[in-house]
């Protein structure tokens, strides 16, 4: 029985073969999946990090946590519950400077504040580093590159977590802040629920589970979870895949029930074997690439794109080269979120990315960096023509209408570029420049692309200076000081009415236009104050003058304030001034634009017989139809209208028409900037109810108005214009 023996022995030779094999390929396999589940668990705790950022690097989020009484509702759709929906974190909350809870959302509801209790003492060494960070941290770091932040792994109700803690700061750079006192937040997203379940589906970690105490069971693999500190939190479990056991499995009754068959069967384990091998090293491949890569648009993610941006800018140094560094960002992404849906949302951003890659070159690199934000690295470019033609063949690509959810929308693209060697050589310096040359296009009005220029730098340091001194002066109380520009009425020619007008008399650099500092005062929140007490003295003054009405400008910003109707109600019963005297004015597109939130404040200031006038009429939209939906008790026609009065052709038509309008709607009618005697006869046959510029006076001081009033008893608009040039000869 020699040859039976020596097929038994082949048997058993092969036998150990196929089981050392399958030994080493499930060892080989576990392994792997060991250190990919501990570099998922790193990577996820940045992540959460990320996800904080698209919300906290935020000007809206300061203006909003600042508040005296923050909107709960705006706190849920943007910091709480809505990371929750779309990132699925457990558990957010807010802390003020004072590190006091402000705000708490757990499990995709709103708590009470209080609720922060339950994590403050995970949070506090967090808290802590952050605090030190942000106290330590050059200022212009904080503005111009992503934010610090804090985070490790604890134990949060009994549920292995990962905690984030991340400052609340502006993302243009205008919000001021003490350093170490920011707003900060806090994110919970716990390792034991849906957590797990993801890793199980998109890493192919059979049975993934958490668990807290318990050591994994036979044939199991796990990772210890320990935090920062080394403290034990538990184990990441899951069922390794196990190729070598597969593979006898399968094997065995074929082995059985064939030992003739042996050499057929060795070769077909060999075959086997290797495919197994081949398949170990495509999930490996896969692993790498979702390590690397977005996972719902398949570009690269913020690591790679690191990655690569610092090779390409090495390589180019080397060569002499030039690399474009394109920041994008979606117009109107969170409109589409808010109405459509976050799939719709999903959808766009996948859509866009596709356009963005037939948009490129094959060597250049397309990332996603964010929710709605895209970047291109253009490698090995000769001029700047060329980064300027991928910029219009990208806007081009944009503009086309996008088909999302059975609707047709046009979003378009918003792009920042900047250029190295030309802007800087430095990674973090670059992507800097790039995204403040993003905030230029955006404020230029969206859909277009902006090249950094060194005066971008220089107008943020422009408009932080104008900041801090704009505060000084408020403190102060002596620098700002109020003018009153008459209005007359356009048929008897008496004084009916004024304008408040604010001035800014800087101890250094003398008055400063109002052009230059109001937009400052209404992106930074300082308007409120500045117009209350514009308001104040507007309204004291009115008390001791004989005038119909006294008018004064009132920002979107301060319409957009749930208190502000209130406010000025209870600057009225200070001052004394009746309802029915004030008049307040607002710019046409600011209104239209913000008509939504402005119109409750606007129905409680007309019910208490304040009266509402729209500034600067005919520059922004410039349709009645708009206003049918608006009371406005008066138009003021803007001055470049004024100024194209042309009496050789019969005056203006479009002015005359304005009238016409106003009037058929019940509207009064004043014409501003009127600076000639033509011009004044014209709007007088027209119909205008009131007239204002400097043909009748320039804006003048309180004691100078009082004179004029006195003085302008029965003097008609022609004697008024010399009574007016008298005055000003005299102050």
């Amino acid at each position: 029985m020699p040859a039976l023996a020596a097929v038994f022995v082949l048997a058993g030779i092969l036998a150990a073969v196929m089981l050392l094999s399958a030994g080493q390929a499930n060892q080989l396999a576990a392994g792997r999946q060991e250190l990919l589940a501990g570099t998922v668990l790193k990577q996820s705790m940045a992540q959460v990090a990320h996800d904080q950022e698209a919300v906290t690097v935020w000007d809206d989020a300061v203006q909003e946590v600042r508040r005296l009484s923050p909107d709960p509702n705006w706190l849920d759709a943007n910091l709480g519950i809505w990371l929750h929906t779309y990132y699925r974190h457990d558990e957010a909350y807010i802390i003020d400077g004072e590190d006091r809870p402000i705000y708490a959302m757990e499990a995709g509801k709103r708590v009470p504040p209080r609720h922060f209790a339950t994590a403050s003492a995970i949070a506090e060494p967090l808290i802590a580093v952050l605090r030190h960070k942000l106290s330590n941290l050059d200022r212009a770091q904080i503005e111009s590159q992503r934010s610090p932040g804090a985070v490790d792994l604890a134990l949060v109700r009994n549920h292995p977590s990962i905690v984030s803690v991340k400052p609340i700061i502006s993302e243009s750079g205008l919000q001021p802040q003490v350093p170490g006192r920011e707003y900060l937040h806090i994110s919970v997203r716990y390792l034991d629920r849906s957590f797990a379940a993801d890793l199980a589906q998109e890493y192919q970690l059979d049975a993934a589970r958490f668990e807290t105490e318990a050591a994994p069971l036979a044939r199991e693999r796990a990772v210890a979870l320990r935090s920062k500190s080394g403290r034990p939190l538990g184990y990441l479990v899951w069922q390794p895949f196990g190729p070598g056991a597969l593979m006898i499995e399968r094997m065995a009754p074929v082995a059985a029930g064939a030992l003739l068959l042996m050499l057929a069967i060795v070769a077909w384990l060999l075959q086997r074997t290797r495919r197994s091998m081949l398949q170990l090293e495509a999930s490996q491949a896969q692993s790498q690439h979702l390590a690397f890569h977005d996972a719902l648009t398949g570009l690269a993610n913020r690591a790679l794109f690191d990655e690569r941006l610092t090779r390409a800018l090495a390589q180019a140094q080397q060569r002499s080269g030039s690399v474009a560094l394109l920041y994008f960002d979606l117009d109107r992404f969170k409109h589409v979120n808010d109405t459509l849906g976050h799939p719709a949302g999903d959808q766009l951003i996948c859509e866009m990315a596709r356009r963005l890659v037939d948009s490129t070159r094959s060597t250049d690199i397309v990332a996603r960096i964010g929710g709605d934000e895209f970047a291109v690295i253009q490698t090995n470019i000769n001029s700047v023509a060329e980064a300027e033609l991928l910029c219009m063949r990208v806007v081009e690509a944009a503009s086309e209408p996008f088909v999302l959810a059975g609707n047709q929308l046009n979003v378009g693209v918003s792009i920042g570029v900047a250029l190295s060697p030309k802007d800087a050589n430095d990674r973090t310096e670059l992507a800097r420049k790039a995204d403040i040359a993003l905030y230029e296009a955006k404020a230029a009005g969206r859909g277009r692309y902006v090249f950094f220029a060194e005066h971008m730098d220089d107008s943020i340091r422009h408009r932080l200076d104008v900041e801090r001194d704009l505060r000084a002066a408020l403190a102060a109380g002596d620098e700002m000081r109020v003018l009153y520009q008459p209005l007359y009425s356009a048929q008897a020619g008496k004084i009916t009415g004024a304008e408040a007008l604010v001035r800014w008399h800087h101890p250094q650099k003398g008055l400063m236009a109002p052009s230059t500092f109001i937009p400052v005062a209404e992106s930074t929140g300082l308007i409120e104050p500045l117009g209350e007490w514009v308001l104040e003295q507007a309204c004291e003054a009115a008390v001791t003058l004989p005038l119909d009405s006294i008018s004064v400008n009132v920002s979107a910003v301060q319409l957009r304030n749930t208190k502000f109707a209130e406010r000025v109600f209870e600057i009225l019963d200070l001052t004394g001034l009746e309802p029915s005297r004030l008049e307040l004015e607002i710019t046409e597109t600011s209104f239209i634009e913000s008509a939504a939130t402005c119109q409750p404040n606007l129905d409680l200031l007309r019910k208490s017989g304040i009266r509402i006038a729209l500034d600067d009429f005919g520059t922004g939209y410039s349709s009645f139809s708009h206003l049918c939906h608006f009371d406005i008790d008066r138009i003021k026609i803007d001055q470049s209208f004024v100024n194209a009065i042309d009496v050789r052709e019969g005056g203006s038509a479009i002015i005359q028409a304005i009238v016409d309008l106003a009037k058929a709607s019940g509207m009064q009618v004043t014409a501003e900037g009127v600076e000639t005697s033509e011009q004044r006869s014209f709007l007088q046959k027209a119909g205008c109810n009131s007239l204002q510029g400097y043909l009748l006076s320039r804006p003048v001081p309180l004691e100078q108005l009082t004179g004029m009033l006195v003085r302008s008893k029965g003097i008609r608009i022609a004697d008024a214009v010399e009574i007016s040039d008298l005055e000003a000869s005299r102050a």
